[in-house]
């Protein structure tokens, strides 16, 4: 039996070390990643939850108690922690694996770090990757928490089922949160923080907002920290997903689109792109434009 084969089974079984190292082999592009990716059996019936929202707003506390819940009533739960990538050293600081320690001793919590890898909206290609070998385990349901970076988070929309927008009482305008697009990718809104004072009028205002929205988009109250609220908001992830066959093919398209657009880059190196920046850079009339006609 060849490795590919006897990680494909591994994973299948819902073997974490099967599935940590298919993950590295996929998040580094190692050889076997093509093979791996192109004999991988996606799971299209598990659930992909997107948790978004804006710097401070509580996301991984909140992923820490939805995951909580779950794990606590025996169901198998992945967690796709994204963090962002320096764009001066390509690094990144992966901090979900501190603030989410209580869950790596649970046996059906498996968590992942991933760095965005310079992808705007936090959502690079091999997160999209990452997740399509995960939906080929047996979770039941799989989470992933993007960067918060504001509006190119909307990138999210188009790799999860369904997006939950987290938001604090002193989010401000809720004019603003229009205008950054999360009305548009939102299936349900969260409230965190909600003990704090302005609370009951921001989600008002926010469900005031939302009445006419076709379908529903449910407003929910959550003290993240001290687990209060998170029953009902797990209660509405867990209902039966309704198929939208119609948007379906769009997000495939965009997603299909993304990858391509990787494989025909990725023999960019940019290191060398930085290298030659600053040579460039010494020449009196550098043009951008005509710079990266060498590389094209």
């Amino acid at each position: 039996m060849d490795k590919i084969e006897t990680l494909l089974q591994g994973i299948k079984q819902g073997d974490f070390i099967s599935i940590a190292r298919a993950l590295t082999i996929v998040e580094n592009s190692l050889a076997d990643s093509e093979a791996l990716l192109r004999a991988v059996e996606v799971q299209r019936n598990t659930p992909i939850i997107g948790i978004t929202g804006p710097p401070g707003a509580g996301k991984s506390t909140l992923v820490n108690a939805i995951t909580a819940n779950y794990a606590d009533a025996g169901k198998r739960v992945a967690i796709l922690a994204v963090d962002p990538t320096s764009p001066f050293n390509f690094g990144s600081l992966l901090g979900d694996r501190i603030r989410m320690a209580q869950q790596f001793n649970k046996p059906n919590v498996y968590i992942r770090s991933v760095a965005t890898r310079g992808a705007l909206g936090g959502i690079s290609t091999k997160t999209m990757e990452m997740v399509d070998v995960l939906s080929a385990s047996n979770f039941d349901i799989i989470i992933i928490e993007t960067v918060g970076v504001g509006q190119s988070e909307l990138e999210i929309a188009g790799l999860a089922e369904r997006t939950v927008v987290v938001l604090v009482p002193e989010s401000g305008d809720e004019i603003q949160n229009i205008k950054s697009g999360l009305m548009e990718i939102a299936q349900a809104f969260v409230v965190n923080k909600s003990d704090r004072e302005g609370a009951d009028l921001f989600a008002n205002n926010l469900k005031k907002m939302l009445r006419h929205s076709e379908p529903e988009v449910p407003v929910f109250r959550t003290v993240a920290d001290k687990n209060e609220g998170i029953e009902p908001l797990c209660a509405w992830l867990s209902a039966a997903l309704q198929q939208d066959n119609f948007r379906k093919p769009y997000l495939l398209a965009e997603k299909a689109f993304k990858l391509l657009q990787f494989y025909r880059t990725q023999d960019v190196d940019k290191q060398r792109l930085l290298a030659d920046i600053k040579v460039a850079l010494e020449e009196k009339n550098f043009n951008i434009y005509r710079f990266i006609d060498a590389w094209r």
